[in-house]
């Protein structure tokens, strides 16, 4: 999983108290306790501030984790869901007609 954050001016604020080490040590606490695993933190410039690829048990965990972060108004916090090469094997597999607009069935 991909979790992307922009902080807001407190978040920020709150970024140059605790310095980013301090920061990612609070991550790392808060994804263990989900009982998952952070992969990489890397701070960044541009649209967003921080960005997560971490492992976590389940969607429900992910969802909990981004709902905690979010309402904390620190932070904007937006999800992308990773699939691996058998996932997506997966997916292929399951391959339907579709009918695209504008096209004949």
């Amino acid at each position: 999983m991909i979790i992307t954050g922009r902080c807001t001016s407190d978040g920020l604020k709150g970024l140059i108290k605790d310095k980013a080490s301090g920061r990612k040590a609070a991550v790392q606490a808060t994804v263990k306790g989900l009982k998952g695993k952070l992969e990489c933190l890397y701070y960044a410039l541009g649209s967003e501030d921080v960005i997560l690829i971490v492992d976590l048990p389940d969607n429900g965990a992910v969802a909990g984790m981004s709902a905690t972060v979010g309402a904390s108004g620190m932070v904007n916090v937006r999800t992308t869901p990773l699939l691996t090469v058998e996932d997506m094997d997966q997916g292929l597999a399951l391959w339907v007609k579709y009918h695209a607009p504008g096209q004949q069935s």
